[in-house]
């Protein structure tokens, strides 16, 4: 009983991996919007760099989920 509650708090701990993504994301974007508007013309560098970050903070979200999902399943 008490190696299943582990695991599901070991799950639950690896779930808080996307607070750190969306905190992430919502810097990232507050960013993004600062620099366009100081220098529209460098748009498209700034975009390729943004979209970069975005999809290594969701890749880290994913992680957890994951491990989430193989914690619980064990439990």
């Amino acid at each position: 009983m008490e190696t299943n509650l582990l695991f599901l708090i070991g799950a639950g701990i690896a779930v808080i991996a996307g607070i750190g993504a969306g905190i992430g994301i919502g810097i990232a974007t507050g960013g993004t919007a600062q620099a366009i508007s100081r220098q529209p013309e460098a748009s498209g560098k700034i975009m390729t760099v943004f979209f970069l970050g975005i999809a290594l903070a969701e890749a880290t979200a994913i992680y957890g989920f994951v491990i989430a999902i193989l914690v619980f399943t064990k439990a």
